[in-house]
């Protein structure tokens, strides 16, 4: 009979292998998203840190966690880099590891106390794998909400887009797929543990119970098929990458941003269109303030025939704002109040304005004076609706939270498209990274996708994350598509709210748990 040990665990690893460890799970982890798509390095990684975590305390557990952050965010988000420099970069690799860090703490924590919570080996791993799960969630929620809005750019879920267990994010969210991934791990790695904590009493009768919760979770990841959401119809879209001078440092010509989106739909106008779609910041002015982008924008959906989803800087008042509209083919210039458009939820902190800009200021002038606008968050539903078929939309980096996606679906929408502009992270991998999150989107909502890039990369994406058409990158193209509309919300929308909060406060009662428990059983 495996019984736990009554002392406490001890590290696995000295600290100084421990911090080595950690940093070879953080290169791994990288491996694991675009572009190299490693999906299998990811569950190695995640083995790797939870060993390197084992026994720890707060300080050890502080530093192995900085330490695998620092590595991880350095070479993941190095696209950052690509026009200002390297202080953004370590800036937000540095701060994303500390937060990591400090997330991990409670993991380590749960290493230290909940083994010694159950006699039961099967029940042993069950609580130490649940727990480290939860925990892994409520850190990743915990980033993806501070500060400033948080980055939920590099939850572990999203590196298995390209393998069956995706479809488990049709269930129960992105959030739940990277619990289901982690408790996988940790409930094997225990297993393994366990039976090296008793390997001269070893029998595999005693450990059989215990294999049976890593062999759930696998089967979970391998078996579960998409949650079913019903065809709806077809709408023929026309979607346009200009490959226009967008970047921030682009030279250009007045209006050169719009002639290039125009140049690219040529090859549509004539077409049978539903709707034509350009990507953010398609449009380099205000339309409702310019007179000439009006006429411009009109006789574009006059060409095409076809209601136009363009994007642009709007102004009301003294705030600006990311702004999507739909320039209807039946008005000749709108005016801007009997426009759908939809504002820019999360607009990118020190991108498209600079919180507690005094302080940053002063630390950084050169590069905080280069943000001259202060875009405003928007508070208007991510959904527009053409000819009573609604349309879910996030803008750019808005694809990554899970507020706007779940309105729109909540909204109706029976097609999602993201409009986004990447031409300041041309040649990196950052495009490749968000078109990744869009495929994780379609499939959790089980919607087709429109992802349209001013510069690339460009895809319709069919319900089960597939690609059913794509622009190259870097060159002007046109897609025109009959895209599949689907109804009806997926678990994965409807389960995740309530599901993430008791991942979150879960894990935190789990550590409490085996703490009370490892407290009664030294008394003892």
């Amino acid at each position: 009979m495996i019984t736990p040990s009554l002392t406490p665990v001890r590290p696995p690893l000295p600290l100084w292998l421990a911090v080595v460890v950690a940093a070879c799970a953080g290169a791994l982890l990288d491996l694991a998203f675009p572009s190299v798509s490693l999906w299998i390095a990811a569950p190695v990684a995640i083995g790797l840190l939870l060993v390197a975590l084992m026994g720890r305390r707060a300080g050890g557990a502080l530093l192995v966690g900085v330490v695998f952050g620092l590595v991880f965010y350095l070479l993941l988000v190095s696209w950052t880099s690509r026009y200002l420099g390297p202080l953004p970069w370590t800036a937000l690799s540095a701060l994303e590891a500390l937060l990591t860090g400090v997330g991990l703490i409670p993991v380590a924590l749960a290493y230290r106390w909940l083994p010694r919570a159950s006699p039961r080996p099967a029940l042993r791993v069950l609580l130490v794998a649940t727990a480290v799960a939860a925990l892994w969630v409520g850190r990743e929620l915990f980033i993806g909400a501070f500060p400033y809005g948080g980055f939920p750019w590099a939850r572990v879920g999203y590196t298995l887009v390209d393998t069956p267990a995706a479809m488990l994010a049709s269930w129960i969210g992105v959030s739940g797929l990277s619990f289901v991934l982690v408790f996988f791990v940790a409930a094997l790695v225990e297993v393994l543990r366990l039976s090296w904590e008793r390997r001269s009493s070893f029998t595999l009768r005693g450990l059989v119970p215990a294999l049976t919760v890593p062999i759930a979770a696998l089967l979970a990841l391998l078996l579960v098929p998409a949650f079913p959401t019903t065809a709806g119809g077809e709408l023929r879209v026309g979607a346009v990458q200009g490959n226009g001078p967008t970047g921030y440092f682009d030279a250009r010509e007045p209006l050169a941003i719009i002639a290039s989106q125009i140049d690219a739909s040529r090859p549509l106008f004539g077409e049978d269109l539903d709707l034509l779609v350009w990507p953010e910041g398609s449009v380099e002015g205000d339309p409702f303030q310019n007179p000439t982008l009006a006429r411009m924008l009109s006789r574009v959906v006059a060409q095409a025939d076809a209601p136009l989803l363009a994007n642009a800087a709007t102004a009301v008042g003294d705030r600006y704002f990311n702004t999507s509209f739909l320039w209807d083919v039946s008005r000749p210039a709108p005016a801007r109040d009997d426009t759908q458009t939809h504002a820019k939820r999360h607009p990118v902190p020190f991108g498209e304005y600079v919180p507690d800009r005094a302080f940053f200021n002063a630390i950084a002038p050169d590069l905080i004076g280069l943000i001259q606008r202060e875009y405003t968050p928007g508070t208007d539903a991510p959904v527009m609706t053409l000819d009573h078929t609604a349309i879910g939309l996030a803008i750019c980096f808005d694809v990554i939270y899970d507020d706007v996606i779940r309105e729109g679906i909540n909204g109706g929408a029976e097609l999602l498209v993201f409009q986004t502009n990447n031409a300041d992270f041309r040649g990196t991998d950052e495009n490749l990274q968000q078109l990744a999150i869009a495929r994780m989107r379609a499939i959790e909502t089980g919607r087709t996708v429109v992802n349209i890039s001013t510069v690339g990369t460009s895809q319709v994406i069919r319900a089960d994350g597939s690609t059913q058409a794509a622009l190259d990158a870097d060159r002007p193209g046109a897609m025109l598509e009959d895209v599949e509309l689907r109804t009806g919300a997926t678990a994965g929308v409807v389960v995740a709210p309530v599901l993430e909060p008791i991942l979150l406060w879960g894990g935190v009662l789990l550590v409490l748990l085996g703490w009370f428990r490892a407290r009664r059983s030294s008394r003892s």
